[in-house]
């Protein structure tokens, strides 16, 4: 899995785990709704500014987006 593949994946993954839409995330981190989308679709590669902002809205460390999931946790 490429570093991209990964944090689009985070990305939703914690999305998703905070009930928020892609707008509703989009919104709140003031970028589009459809860099989102793109971003969760590996289409576009993140900002470290734009990484940032969306740690800060899911509630998780910037770092948690780009590490690579353990298998045991999303089991659980």
């Amino acid at each position: 899995m490429t570093l991209r593949e990964t944090f689009a994946a985070n990305l939703r993954r914690y999305r998703k785990a905070v009930g928020l839409s892609q707008e509703e995330l989009a919104l709140r981190a003031q970028i589009d709704r459809t860099y989102v989308s793109s971003l969760e679709r590996c289409q576009y590669a993140a900002t470290l500014d734009v990484i940032e902002k969306l740690a800060a809205e899911l509630g998780v460390d910037p770092v948690e987006l780009l590490a690579t999931p353990d298998i045991d946790k999303l089991s659980t």
